[in-house]
Order: structure tokens, then sequence, then C-alpha cells
């Protein structure tokens, strides 16, 4: 079982410090698929991924679903119903095994209050969320599917082992997952890729969807922000 001191978003607390704490968490374990966190439930609790991920979505009241990103070990969520105490504003989902550290929100502000370094760790972590909200927001607003789909994938992606200029986005990506990250539909996403695979931007291989020329995707979507 993890101990709060292997978990990086506690780093700096010391062994006394964790000790006044470890007793009042608990540690889950949920299945593949299971639900976690749905949206307006009243629970207060922040959630730490000591392994597997989750899903972190929206959804209409006409089950249109929007994925705002998705979590894996070293990370955390839950973080805002800790701090103001409002309903939680999102659904969470396991996608696979995971195993979860839940830390009650008093703990949570205790926390906070006893390190001013964690404190200021958690003001980074919401600063980089409001920027990516407010990168999607404006691409949405500015960007066709086309480039909304670019910069998803860019997001997406890590450099690929062994070729400098290409990324890789691995496991491949589902179309239906794409579309419901930039706010359209599967065959949107399909017709794209296609379009993408023709004209030599991206090439499909076993484990993952390879980025060939992520630069000229990046010139793309400067050129038509240029001109919005």
């Amino acid at each position: 079982m993890s101990s709060m001191v292997n978990v990086p978003f506690f780093e700096g607390l010391s062994a006394e410090q964790a000790a006044r704490f470890e007793g009042r968490l608990q540690h889950k374990k949920v299945a593949e698929g299971s639900l976690i966190l749905d949206f307006h439930d009243e629970s207060s609790s922040v959630f730490f991924i000591l392994s597997g991920a989750v899903r972190i979505l929206v959804r209409t009241p006409a089950g249109k679903e929007m994925i705002l990103g998705d979590c894996s070990a070293g990370d955390f969520f839950g973080e805002l119903a800790a701090i103001d105490g409002a309903l939680r504003s999102a659904n969470v989902t396991a996608l696979n095994n995971t195993e979860l550290l839940i830390v009650p929100a008093p703990v949570f502000r205790e926390i906070l209050a006893a390190s001013p370094d964690i404190a200021l760790r958690l003001m980074g972590r919401l600063a980089d969320r409001i920027r990516l909200l407010n990168e999607r927001l404006f691409e949405t607003r500015t960007l066709d599917v086309r480039h909304r789909l670019y910069s998803e994938l860019l997001r997406m992606a890590s450099p690929r082992k062994g070729r400098s200029e290409e990324l890789i986005v691995s496991p491949p990506p589902f179309q239906h997952d794409l579309a419901a990250r930039i706010g359209c539909r599967r065959e949107q996403v399909n017709r794209e890729l296609n379009r993408m695979k023709e004209e030599g931007l991206a090439d499909p291989e076993r484990g993952g969807l390879v980025l060939t020329q992520p630069a000229e995707l990046r010139r793309r979507i400067a050129v038509t922000l240029g001109a919005a």
C-alpha cells in the first residue's frame, strides 16, 4: 500500500507530517469502466491515482459528451470540490483497473495549510488547467474541425523514439474519442484523418498514430489563426 510520501504531489511533506494524515486517508481499487465520480455528486474528496488511468468528461442533458482529458498515475482530480464545496462539475470513469488514494476535503485543506510548497504546487496545477481550458475554448471559437483536430493530436502526442522530427499518439486514438474531445461528429474526424493520411501528415502504425510532419501542422494552425 503506497504512502503519501510516495505521491508526487506531496513531495516535501515530512514523515512526521505524513503520519498525521495517513490514518485518515482511504485506498480504493476500481475496475476498468467503473464510474468514480458523476456530475453533480455531493462528495468532496480529492483522488490521487497510484496506478491506472481515468477519463474526465462533461455530458449535456441530451447525452452529448465532451472529453476534458485523461489522467494517469501520479495525477489527481476532484480538488475543486474540496476547495469550494460545490457539486462535482464532471464525470470521471476508470479507463483500466485503477488504484486510488482518497483524501477527504478537510484533510486536503489541512495539508495545504501545513505546507506552503504543496499549496503553491496546487496553484500551479490550477493555472495549467485554466490555460488549457482557455486554449481549447479559443480553438473552438476560432478554428474549424480540421485545425481543432490538428491541435488536439499535437497535445496528445509525444516524441517518437528514434525520429526526432516525428510525434506519436499512443495508443492509437479512437475516432469517437477524438470527436468528443473537439466537439464534432465521428464521421468528421474520420474524413479529416483520411485526408491527413493522403497528404502524408499522419501514418497509422501498430501501437499508435504517427504525426509525420508536426511542424507543418503547427504552421497550418498558425496560418488559420492569423486569418481569423
